[in-house]
């Protein structure tokens, strides 16, 4: 009998301490798992809305042959972009100072309203230039939530990430914004050719519900992110209050300036190769119909994927830097082929040409595509990373944006568009800046070690107090600050 007993205490006894560590630490990973995977997911939008202008653009030069002018389809492009870094700037701001999930349900709410409304763009009376303003204000507002999702997606999931995989954490990083990014652009190539089989020459209907499909990605992680919670290391290392600005410009403006610049190197020459990319292959096959043209740019932009987790792997296996600097070194290499060899290519093996600007496209996702914001949401401390990579982020986005704006004066100044010196143009200056920053990348860019989130955050408080800042600002109020556990990770 007293060995039922026994047995029975045993069974139904408390759990022990080290037992509910255990369970404790399990929930938490499981919760920040959650986290990463729906912090990112919303990102498709971005990938999605900066693709899919591409094929709006051909199609509205379809429509409106004298109306839609180079000059408008650069401002309707570059909305996107201008809104992208208010949001950046912004939302950046609000994920440090307010929380990561006030900064992510802010900013899906802004990505829902700006694609309805873009969907739905008209001009008073039918006015077509009153369409194409309404256009460019929507895309503007869709890019301030697109820009925000930079920040509070990309700094939560690296920080959730490093609670669920920290020896992983690069590939599980990129994976879930680089990877759903790029993904997005698959997606905006692959609509447009269903819708073109759906509706024929509906090209009206075609274009608007090409840009409202941009909402059902932030409608489907809503909810999710309703159940979502602050990352434990914001709510452990952030400051709420009393943000020591000055200090941390003191500490952080070389590393602002090498991220910031590198981002602005890199979407300089992805996003105008992607915005216009169904513009230049238009002008090297200028007799194919839309659907063909939109085929061979579905096959160009896949190659974003195998890019990207690429990327992903040896981001862990061989270090951020060393990624980056060969993508960029590799992507300028296939540029110089590509601006050498572009008549011949053209006009003998058009294949072979869209192969190798897939491949052009490939080795940026590959380099700074993966890396630069794996690096940007690594360099900084956790009170000020959401701020630190919205700069980084939003400078990236005013090379988007210039990128952009000169492509059709760049090609003008090499003959014009119909010319092949003129069409060969953007790989010449894109595989110059690709080179220039993978050298810039080897010889700025920190190695960076797989506690350095961490490691930063701690030589973070020892600065600040050394210089007379008062620690106790950092971290959550009332909450009792707990270590991150990396055991069995």
């Amino acid at each position: 009998m007293s060995d039922f007993k026994s047995e029975y205490s045993t069974v139904n006894s408390k759990p022990t301490s080290e037992e509910v560590a255990y369970h404790s630490r399990r929930k938490s990973r499981i919760s920040a798992l959650f986290t990463v995977i729906f912090s990112g997911f919303a990102l498709l939008s971005d990938g999605y809305q900066s693709g899919v202008i591409s094929f709006v653009n051909l199609v509205l030069t379809k429509l409106h042959p004298t109306e839609y002018t180079s000059e408008i389809s650069a401002r309707i492009s570059n909305a996107l972009f201008v809104g992208m870094i208010i949001g950046q700037l912004g939302f950046g701001l609000v994920c440090d100072r307010i929380g990561r999930k006030v900064g992510m349900m802010s900013t899906t709410a802004l990505v829902i309203i700006g694609a309805i409304l873009s969907a739905v763009s008209y001009g008073a009376g039918g006015s077509v230039s009153g369409l194409f303003w309404m256009l460019t204000i929507c895309r503007g507002i869709l890019g301030v939530g697109v820009g925000g999702e930079y920040p509070c997606s990309s700094v939560s999931a690296s920080e959730s990430a490093d609670e669920v995989r920290p020896n992983n954490r690069g590939c599980l990083f990129v994976m879930v914004t680089a990877f759903v990014i790029d993904f997005g652009y698959v997606l905006s190539a692959l609509v447009p050719i269903i819708l073109l089989a759906i509706f024929h020459e509906n090209l009206e209907a075609i274009w608007r519900i090409a840009l409202g499909l941009g909402a059902i990605p932030p409608l489907s992680v809503f909810y999710f992110r309703m159940k979502m919670n602050n990352s434990a290391r914001y709510e452990s290392d952030g400051i709420k209050r009393n943000v020591p600005y000055i200090l941390i410009f003191k500490r952080y403006w070389p590393r602002i300036l090498t991220t910031a610049g590198l981002w602005f190197f890199y979407d300089f020459i992805s996003y105008p190769s992607g915005v216009f990319s169904s513009t230049i292959l238009s002008k090297a096959v200028p007799d194919d119909s839309l659907m063909k043209i939109t085929s061979w740019n579905l096959l160009l932009y896949s190659f974003y994927l195998p890019g990207v987790v690429g990327g992903a792997i040896f981001s862990d296996k061989i270090g951020r830097k060393r990624t980056m600097a060969i993508g960029f070194a590799l992507q300028g290499i296939v540029g110089i082929a590509i601006g050498v060899a572009y008549k011949p290519l053209i006009e003998n093996a058009f294949p072979l040409f869209v192969v190798l600007y897939g491949i052009y496209l490939a080795f940026g996702e590959f380099g700074p595509g993966d890396c630069i914001g794996l690096i940007s949401a690594e360099s900084y401390p956790t009170a000020v990373r959401g701020t630190a990579y919205g700069i980084s982020a939003a400078i990236g986005k005013v090379g988007a944006s210039v990128g952009t704006a000169a492509f059709k004066p760049i090609v003008d100044a090499f003959g014009g568009p119909n010319t092949t010196n003129g069409q060969r143009s953007p790989f010449i200056i894109g595989c110059c800046l690709a080179l220039l920053g993978a050298i810039l990348t080897w010889f700025f860019v920190p190695n960076l070690s797989k506690d350095c989130l961490e490691e930063e955050d701690e030589a973070f408080k020892e600065y600040l107090a050394q210089n007379g800042y008062d620690v106790r600002n950092i971290g959550a109020p009332n909450r009792t600050k707990t270590a991150i556990s990396h055991d069995s990770a």
